[in-house]
């Protein structure tokens, strides 16, 4: 017997997050680069080459995960600095706004002054998952 959250329920609290609102959560998110994991409240270790939060959107979440790509893919310009990008937290608003969850990069990424990092996709799932 397999234990553990169905994919079915996952998708649609996922989905829930993509697409309900303000009552059960953002429609419009925002995603902030950071050098070491954000922390619990999102705001550990922001990347000090761009602070900025650029918008993205969650398409429909199936098998337990939301993928978010969109026809313009979240980019960051590096202001003046050499640094490794590690993590990626998302937000309710552009600043300020409410911390939703944070993900590691599946691979760290160098980056110096005048680089453009754009992130091609980010998936987030919830776990254990009954398989």
């Amino acid at each position: 017997m397999a234990e553990g959250l169905s994919t079915s329920l996952v998708s649609s609290w996922l989905n829930t997050l993509r697409t309900a609102g303000a009552a059960y959560g953002p429609i419009t998110t925002y995603a902030q680069i950071h050098t070491a994991n954000p922390g619990a409240a999102g705001t550990t270790a922001v990347s000090a080459g761009s602070t900025t939060r650029p918008v993205f959107t969650f398409a429909a979440s199936s098998s337990g995960s939301a993928l978010a790509l969109t026809g313009t893919n979240p980019s960051w310009t590096n202001g003046g600095t050499s640094e490794t990008i590690t993590d990626i937290s998302v937000w309710s608003a552009a600043s300020g706004g409410t911390f939703l969850f944070s993900v590691a990069l599946s691979s760290s990424k160098a980056w110096s002054s005048g680089d453009t990092f754009t992130a091609t996709s980010l998936s987030l799932s919830l776990s254990p998952q009954a398989s």
